[in-house]
């Protein structure tokens, strides 16, 4: 464990400038693509502008030769920030340890498209996919944070379609609970060197716009039925609000009889996953991730 690199990571983040009191969507917007601009993809990849179910994504794919495979990816942010190029650090990292191409979506964001388009959006993306010819046995979802959410979400709602569902998902501290009420929303509280509770409850109601969150679209971790999902990987750290999310949702998905895996990283922050280089862990948790993935779309 780099305790050391896991400590200089925490100050790092919490030295980051910060907007003090409320401040336009567009200029944080602007602050998270500058942060994340700091943490370059690794090479090995190329990136080529491409459209997805009449969405901009970004095809993301191994300079070598690729396996069999389409991870459509999910960037964080929120539900109101980010893009393709802000998650960039962590897609092309995982088309790079799976040599497997990723389409990275570009799904609408609150507060203009606040509920439930950014899911309308995913589960146009897959059906896009499916109306290619590609079968779903070949697809994975993943994705960080929000777009971590997103995954689940997807499949619930494409699954509610009639769809059938991908070969497995990987979400990166996903953002499963709308409602809040995870144990770790409090007692995180301060050592999430990202989140407050407050800054969560803005981005929150963007998203939301009045909308009930006690619904599974928009808190799978407490009302979802996972009946008849694919297996599902769950990477979280311990210093997250967003904890607990993963936590409850692992537990659901051992009552549907969901393969599930729950892999908890002691003292690392929110999407830790983006930080390769900075952190051991981070390199780590995406080999895991890789494993998962071309294991199961192996298994097809």
């Amino acid at each position: 464990m780099s305790r050391d690199q896991r400590h200089a990571l925490d100050t790092m983040v919490r030295k980051a400038p910060q907007p003090s009191g409320p401040v336009p969507v567009e200029r944080m917007r602007e602050g998270f693509a500058a942060f994340m601009a700091a943490f370059p993809p690794p090479d090995g990849v190329r990136r080529t502008p491409a459209e997805l179910a009449g969405r901009p994504a970004l095809l993301v794919e191994p300079e070598s030769e690729a396996r069999p495979g389409t991870i459509l990816y999910f960037h964080g942010g929120s539900f109101s920030l980010g893009s393709p190029e802000t998650a960039m650090v962590v897609t092309a990292n995982l088309v790079r340890r799976t040599r497997v191409r990723a389409i990275s979506l570009d799904y609408r964001l609150a507060p203009e498209h606040p509920f439930p388009a950014a899911i309308e959006d995913g589960v146009a993306a897959f059906r896009g996919l499916l109306e290619r010819g590609i079968d779903p046995a070949s697809i994975v979802f993943a994705g960080d944070s929000a777009g971590g959410g997103l995954t689940v979400t997807t499949c619930l709602a494409a699954r509610d379609a009639g769809l059938p569902m991908p070969a497995a998902i990987a979400a990166f501290s996903p953002g499963l609970d709308h409602t809040r009420s995870g144990t770790t929303m409090t007692t995180k509280e301060g050592i999430d060197p990202f989140f407050t509770r407050q800054g969560l409850g803005r981005t929150g109601e963007m998203y939301l716009a009045g909308q009930d969150p006690d619904q599974p679209l928009l808190a799978p971790a407490v009302h979802a039925d996972l009946t008849g999902f694919p297996p599902i990987l769950l990477q979280a750290g311990t210093n997250e609000l967003l904890l607990d999310d993963s936590v409850r949702l692992a537990e659901r998905a051992r009552e549907a009889d969901v393969d599930v895996i729950l892999d908890i990283t002691a003292g690392v922050p929110h999407v830790f996953q983006a930080f390769v280089g900075t952190l051991d862990e981070a390199g780590q948790a995406l080999d895991r991730a890789a494993l998962f993935l071309t294991q199961h779309l192996d298994a097809h």
